[in-house]
């Protein structure tokens, strides 16, 4: 058997953990420099707000019910989310973490003393106490009926957000009452075509034959309906492929038109792709960095963009912020009000099979970008990293909204009135 255990609008679910007298209100978060609204609470959906809709458009109908506006706080949600896998990875032999507010648990041929929908109710409760978050748990004999149970548990019954999927009859019942476009594996575009075929329900999809499906679409296609079918397919040690580019691209919390703020944000970037290069053991021999003007305003139209090869391929931080500090000057253009920049390796070798050049000069020293990795891993992000990007930048994202980092920054650790 597998369980899902996924957190109930985790973004807006987290910045109540550390403030009670917001959790009877409607919450909404919003993206990148407060566009959009990313993620409602409950509250907030009774309100007939929508995910990924411009902030502006609601922001009176917000107010006059009293909701309450938060920037996305992404270290509070790394650390909470976090703190979450430790809890639910207790509770069974494998875990997999499938986002950041979601995980799988395998149980194999382990089976827990009571009944599963016991167990599951367990998961759910020590969260909420260990952490006051809310999460669901679906369970079921492959990961995509673990899935099918998620969904059963938070729109089906009695709405408790646990339901367990362990026979046949179960199955049935809730896929017959699922869109097709829900099922996992399943997006808008697949499911216009299903529907042409008569398969508009999860149910009918299950019924249908997965050669045939597996000719028309893919073989993604024909192991979800497998696993509808409780045949589990899906394999969590199968090694993701590595990207192949890596970007590291945003939008300035305002038009900049200083070349030296372009210089640190294009430093902070190359610092970013350095990391993500490290994290999947991987190094780069080009770079790219680009910046533009805001293509949509009534102003001057600007846009450019450089490249930077190395003489050995590297995933040192000092090596690429050097590059992007250099390539700065290039793309700095006097009067422009620019918009977004970015940076990107776009030629990515693996570390273990690179091509040495017993002439080159080494451009990366191993040691140390462990060192800082385990710095910023132990004490949080940025903790320690490239001064080329700025200690406090005025270029950062627009966060207007933002809520206290109660747990990575000593000044707003949460006070405690005894």
């Amino acid at each position: 058997m597998y369980a899902l255990v996924d957190a109930n609008s985790f973004y807006a679910s987290a910045e109540k953990v550390f403030d009670p007298a917001i959790r009877q209100r409607p919450v909404v978060v919003l993206t990148n420099n407060d566009g959009c609204i990313c993620a409602l609470c409950e509250y907030a959906k009774q309100l007939g707000i929508k995910k990924f809709g411009p902030y502006y458009k609601v922001k009176k109908l917000l107010a006059q019910h009293n909701a309450v506006i938060r920037s996305s706080n992404y270290e509070l949600y790394d650390y909470l989310s976090n703190k979450m896998m430790q809890v639910v990875g207790r509770y069974a032999p494998n875990q997999h973490i499938y986002s950041i507010d979601e995980c799988f648990l395998f149980f194999d041929r382990w089976r827990p003393a009571e009944d599963w929908h016991t167990y599951a109710t367990r998961i759910q409760q020590d969260v909420w106490q260990q952490l006051r978050l809310p999460v669901g748990v679906g369970i079921g004999p492959t990961p995509t009926l673990a899935k099918v149970a998620s969904f059963a548990g938070k729109k089906l019954g009695d709405k408790s957000g646990i339901a367990v999927l362990d026979s046949a009859a179960a199955c049935k019942h809730v896929l017959a009452q699922m869109d097709v476009q829900d099922v996992w594996g399943i997006g808008k575009r697949i499911a216009v075509r299903l529907r042409n075929q008569g398969i508009n329900d999860a149910w009918q999809l299950a019924q249908f034959d997965p050669k045939t499906l597996r000719k028309q679409f893919s073989v993604e296609v024909e192991r979800t309906v497998r696993e509808l079918n409780g045949i589990a397919c899906i394999q969590w040690d199968e090694e993701r492929a590595k990207k192949q580019q890596i970007y590291s691209t945003r939008a300035f919390g305002k038009p900049v038109t200083s070349a030296q703020f372009l210089r640190e944000s294009l430093c902070w970037h190359a610092e970013k792709v350095a990391e993500k290069l490290r994290r999947q053991q991987s190094k780069t021999k080009l770079l790219t960095l680009f910046t533009h003007a805001n293509p949509f305003a009534d102003t001057e139209q600007y846009h450019k963009a450089v490249q930077h090869r190395f003489s050995q391929p590297t995933n040192d931080t000092r090596a690429l912020v050097q590059a992007a500090s250099s390539a700065s000057d290039t793309l700095y253009k006097a009067n422009i009000k620019l918009h977004k920049c970015g940076v990107g390796a776009i030629e990515i070798v693996d570390t273990e099979q690179e091509q040495g050049d017993m002439f080159a000069e080494l451009s990366h020293n191993p040691k140390l970008m462990q060192c800082m990795d385990a710095i910023n891993s132990r004490y949080g992000s940025q903790t320690i990293g490239a001064a080329a990007k700025g200690i406090h930048p005025e270029w950062g994202m627009k966060r207007e909204y933002l809520s206290p980092q109660y747990t990575t920054n000593w000044q707003h650790l949460p006070k405690v009135v005894c």
